[in-house]
């Protein structure tokens, strides 16, 4: 008897060994990491070629001779996204933190290698990209990761002294200068967007309130007088204000993108059916992108990859939270942050609610170095949330 009782308690042991084995199996299975945040990453980016081809098919072919000029080069830089994005998913993140500041001492050299004769390339009087031949980067793109890189990094070093103001000002030295040069080119949409995540990271990494309204208000005053020092940044704000006094030149792109977003109603013309793109949109294939999406899709259309970016926000911040070392959180939320941040001023640009700028909506603009470097972003957010699950199911399995 007392035999078949301890056979029947080490039966029942090892019956409940099997059943926590296969719960922390199911579990490992599971811990792969937030594959909801890259399924809607790669579905934003994969319905980007749609759009780039919808918006670029006609101007192609008059300019190029063939249909498909654009969606060739977004489908290369779709690949190239795709490889960066899955290389650096399966790679350690906290290896990166040593490489801040020389991440953001390359992005610095970048930047002002546009100004370089030769290296520098101009287009519509700007000068934002370098390169060689047809090859081209844009490396505000880059600045803006790098700096993220760096703030993260010094983050994490020492959280302590984000509660000082001696603390921030390396920080707000090296935000500072990525906006500056970038200014320089010009390209104000930019250095906005950079200026934005500068201040987000701050108030994410837990500075003061009193320090944050220090450094905002500033800021604040700092945007209508940038504007006030360029004659075309107050031909613009004119044209935002009244679009219809200049139909013909500085009002003319606000009012083509209006007149896509009227014409798209609730459900939309239909896919490939834009009337817009027929060369009355300027940069209809990026910047303006979603004016084309607006008018084929709909608000219903435009509503949906809303909700999906939308969703892509939520759970990359989402994975910051959940992170347990204050570099991956503020990394993830960093690159988050500036993913959002870019995604609602395009929106603000294309319906008149900000003034014109040139902006790409991540992921979805015609654009290989922002369709690149995003995609590569979205990857250190998912390396964030892998590791994430892996000390979960290692804390699961010591219990």
């Amino acid at each position: 008897m007392r035999r078949k009782a301890s056979n029947s308690g080490e039966e029942a042991v090892l019956a409940d060994v099997k059943r926590s084995h296969k719960s922390a199996a199911k579990f490992a299975e599971n811990g792969k990491g937030d594959l909801l945040f890259l399924g809607a990453v790669l579905l934003l980016a994969a319905y980007g070629l749609v759009a780039v081809y919808s918006a670029s098919s006609y101007n192609a072919e008059v300019q190029y001779g063939d249909p498909f000029f654009f969606l060739k080069k977004q489908l290369i830089g779709f690949v190239l996204g795709l490889a960066a994005m899955v290389g650096i998913a399966f790679f350690d993140y906290r290896k990166l933190r040593k490489f801040g500041l020389p991440a953001l001492l390359v992005s610095l050299v970048l930047l002002a290698l546009v100004f370089v004769p030769g290296v520098g390339k101009s287009n519509y009087g700007a000068t934002r990209w370098i390169g060689f031949g047809s090859f081209t980067i844009q490396p505000s793109e880059i600045a803006k990761y790098g700096f993220i890189l760096f703030a993260a990094g010094y983050f994490a070093k020492d959280p302590a002294r984000l509660r000082t103001f001696k603390g921030m000002l390396p920080i707000l030295a090296a935000g500072i200068s990525v906006c500056v040069l970038i200014m320089l080119e010009p390209n104000m949409s930019v250095t906005m967007c950079v200026g934005a995540v500068m201040v987000g990271m701050l108030f994410l990494g837990g500075i003061k309130k009193s320090s944050l309204a220090l450094i905002s208000i500033p800021v604040l005053f700092l945007v209508p007088a940038l504007i006030l020092a360029e004659p075309y940044r107050l031909r613009r704000l004119s044209a935002f204000m009244d679009p219809w006094a200049s139909p013909q030149e500085e009002g003319y792109q606000l009012i083509q993108s209006l007149y896509a977003l009227g014409n798209g109603n609730f459900f939309g013309t239909g896919l490939f059916r834009s009337r817009q793109k027929y060369r009355f949109l300027p940069f209809s294939e990026s910047d303006f992108i979603l004016s084309v999406i607006a008018e084929e899709t709909g608000f219903f259309g435009v509503m949906l990859l809303f909700l999906l970016i939308g969703f892509v926000v939520y759970r990359g911040f989402k994975i910051a939270n959940a992170c347990e070392n204050f570099y991956g959180y503020m990394l993830s939320a960093g690159i988050t942050l500036a993913f959002a941040v870019q995604s609602c001023l395009n929106a603000l640009v294309v319906s008149g609610c900000i003034p014109p700028t040139g902006l790409p909506l991540p992921l979805i603009s015609a654009g290989n170095t922002s369709l690149i470097v995003t995609m590569a972003g979205m990857g250190l957010v998912y390396a964030v949330s892998r590791h994430n699950a892996r000390k979960k199911f290692i804390g699961y399995t010591t219990k």
